[in-house]
């Protein structure tokens, strides 16, 4: 049977295979690559290991045709999922109910809910679930056309969508205990946009709240008044990851409508909230931090809101963490905007410079953190940076130095180098994008302005810092205030205050400006209001706070002038953030393990303990692809020696396999064991439990024994240059706890 053959032909097969994984033997598929899924290639991404009862998921009561209690409760785990928008748990909640009922049409119903943005996969499913309709209750088959008539229906898009939402409330009109259903249809009808106005769905979801309180549909709430009207969502807002607490996005969507408000406390409490349910979950089950949707978007956003509250130390520990984060050319290539790594950059350089932490930027400066990047703008931004802290410890040799460099400094565009029109509105905060040349033009003139600050050439700089662009109304007021333009210093310090309203750091410039102009009523007024928002400030020793010690003096305040902050009472109830998970992501320990090598010798991960080692699991002397793998490291394992770490081969292959693969044509030069049982394989979730075979991976192990970095899938992972590069990096990192 050929590859096409067999993912035509897998609709017919699944349920079979579901339900019989453990008891029967898994057939014969030897014209499907190792690893690969039995079904086509829409599955090697799919989720591949057993689902469990997870609990805190949301809320619902959605019974169907079933008569294995533990089926229903995975359905009932996947339909909070999917209220949840966790899609991939969803779809492996919903396959553990087909292998517990491999008859329930529901389970595969709820698959397709899950690939509902990916509708060739979803289609294969609703396909199924059709199959196995028989004798369901009307309820059930009603479920079943919705999205049916949505994925194999013709004619327009807008009509099938249209139609879709009209059976989901036929549902809910013939069975009005079924709140799900109403559920359901608010949130495709927000996204298909068709149906009832925002009001009316937003009313639709009280129905649905008068019979379940703690409905996760309070994140379609949120969701429907994000773009207008935030404070229609405070009340969802209040309960939505109370709802489903062990749900990541359920905590991060109330961080929107806080934002929003300009609540920043609350926000970030959220995110924060949310960041810690995805590390417990990452590091439960052995997932790459970026592997997770929207994880990097979540920290990047609380890093932004713990520097508008005045977390300092906190922020800039997780922008850390964001760039220290394991890489993965897939995942988090280490160079890419949008993933953890570019994040977590973009974040620390906004922070050291906006508190003025001069000292550890220049303690970074030649670390991972800010190092150089092969895109000019990134070349220039980080000198700039550096420049400022050399100029903020008055070590004006080095300042003249980078001036030099920068002047110096190519700005021909790479590949990689974003293109942005000089002056575009590439920017936030109002602050315009400046290209690379722009951008190294501009960096000049600034640090020649500050150059001239220091030497006490007031008009000189007053001159230059009129033509700059692209910087901060905070910074240009300090400008204007040490060269003597005091009127331009408090508009623009008012106007950066103003426009960040609610954020400590800007008001606290605008207190110094105004105690340095002399307006002592409005500097104190100024004052009262910051320490209204102060309570969560983590330590005044950084220079925006510390210049205001002695303005706190003159107005007979504390030296710590912080007011213990009070959260409000539409905030609703709220667990202690460390009982959801850690704060920062951490590797884990691997499982230890003992096997036998060719000659009958135990093998065990204790006699690698005290040292790093990458232990690669392969599936066995019959895959071309685990030889070509092998034979890559196996070249460079001088490399991987040199650099302190040890490389061990796990085979799914017996003896007499280990035999070949150690004498054969394709010799294995590399420290090869036995795992037949695929015991370690399944300890390090290096398994399909679905389709009872083993999968690829490859598994970076410090002398501690913590896991630093692994890929898992259907492939095997080819570049043993990146996995050296990244290990060295890794392992150079202290373990955070």
């Amino acid at each position: 049977m050929t590859r096409r053959r067999i993912y035509l032909s897998f609709i017919g097969a699944f349920a079979c295979l579901l339900g019989n994984v453990v008891a029967q033997p898994v057939p014969d598929h030897a014209d499907v690559y190792p690893g690969h899924s039995y079904h086509g290639e829409a599955f090697n991404d799919g989720p591949r290991q057993k689902a469990y009862l997870m609990g805190k998921t949301g809320n619902v009561r959605f019974p169907i045709t079933t008569k294995s209690k533990d089926a229903q409760a995975f359905f009932e785990q996947g339909v909070g999922q999917l209220h949840g928008f966790w899609y991939f748990e969803a779809e492996r909640s919903f396959r553990q109910v087909a292998v517990l009922d491999p008859d329930c049409t529901m389970a595969y119903w709820g698959m397709a809910m899950a690939n509902h943005e990916n509708e060739k996969r979803a289609v294969g499913f609703i396909k199924k679930a059709r199959e196995l309709l028989r004798a369901v209750p009307r309820r059930e088959s009603l479920y079943v056309d919705c999205m049916t008539d949505y994925l194999l229906g013709t004619g327009d898009k807008k009509k099938r969508q249209q139609k879709y939402i009209d059976t989901l409330k036929t549902i809910f009109t013939e069975f009005p205990s079924d709140i799900e259903a109403k559920a359901f249809y608010v949130v495709r009808c927000w996204q298909f946009k068709v149906g009832p106005p925002t009001t009316a769905l937003s009313d639709m979801l009280d129905d649905v709240f008068k019979a379940n309180p703690l409905h996760p549909a309070h994140h379609f709430r949120i969701h429907l008044w994000d773009g207008a009207n935030p404070q229609n969502a405070a009340g969802s807002a209040a309960l939505c990851g109370e709802a489903a607490p062990r749900i990541a996005h359920m905590w991060h969507m109330p961080g929107h409508t806080y934002d929003k408000l300009k609540r920043y406390a609350e926000s970030a409490w959220q995110q924060e909230a949310s960041s810690r349910a995805d590390h417990a979950y990452t590091m439960r089950d052995r997932v790459l931090p970026d592997q997770i949707h929207n994880y990097a978007h979540n920290q990047e956003w609380l890093i932004r809101s713990l520097s508008h509250i005045g977390r300092v130390h906190d922020a800039v520990a997780l922008a850390k963490n964001l760039i220290e984060l394991p890489r993965h050319p897939k995942f988090n290539p280490g160079t890419s905007a949008g993933k953890s790594s570019g994040f977590g950059r973009t974040r620390l350089f906004e922070l050291l410079e906006r508190y003025e932490l001069w000292e550890e930027t220049l303690k970074l400066a030649d670390t991972m953190y800010l190092e150089p990047r092969e895109q000019p703008s990134e070349h220039v931004k980080r000198l700039r940076l550096i420049g400022l802290a050399h100029a903020g410890v008055e070590n004006k040799d080095k300042l003249a130095q980078i001036i030099s460099l920068l002047q110096k400094q190519s700005t021909k565009s790479t590949a990689t180098e974003p293109k942005v029109k000089p002056g575009g509105k590439g920017g936030k905060g109002g602050i315009p994008t400046l290209d690379a040349s722009a951008a190294r033009d501009n960096a000049v003139k600034e640090l020649q302005v500050i150059e001239k600050l220091l030497a006490g050439e007031g008009k000189e700089a007053l001159d230059l810092v009129k033509a700059l662009k692209g910087i901060s109304q905070t910074r240009l007021a300090r400008y204007y205030l040490q060269a003597g333009d005091q009127a331009k210093a408090e508009q623009l310090a008012k106007q950066a205050s103003d426009t960040a309203k609610n954020q400590v750091a800007p008001l606290a410039s605008y207190v110094e400006i105004l105690h340095a102009i002399g307006k002592d009523k409005e500097c104190a007024e100024a004052f009262d209001r910051l320490r209204k928002m102060s309570g969560n400030i983590d330590s005044l020793d950084s220079p925006v706070f510390r210049r205001l010690d002695a303005i706190a003096k003159e107005l007979k305040l504390p030296a710590d002038w912080r007011i213990k902050t009070k959260w409000p009472a539409d905030f609703g109830k709220r667990p202690p953030l460390d009982s959801i998970g850690p704060l920062v992501w951490q590797p884990t320990p691997g499982p230890a393990w003992t096997l036998s090598d060719v000659n009958g010798k135990l093998v065990s991960s204790t006699q690698y303990a005290g040292k790093p080692t990458l232990v690669i699991c392969y599936l066995g002397y019959g895959c071309s692809h685990c030889m070509e793998q092998i034979a890559k490291f196996a070249a460079d394992e001088k490399k991987f020696r040199d650099a302190g770490i040890s490389i061990v081969a796990i085979s799914t292959d017996a003896k007499d396999g280990l035999q070949r693969a150690l004498n054969g044509e394709k010799k294995i030069t590399l420290p090869v064991v036995s795992d037949p049982a695929c015991d370690v394989f399944k300890a390090y979730r290096a398994y399909d439990d679905f389709e009872n075979q083993p999968l690829h991976g490859t598994f970076l192990i410090d002398a501690n024994g913590l896991v630093r970095w692994h890929d898992i899938g259907y492939e095997p992972f080819m570049d043993a240059a990146f996995v050296l590069n990244e290990a060295k990096r890794l392992l150079a990192l202290p373990v955070r706890r």
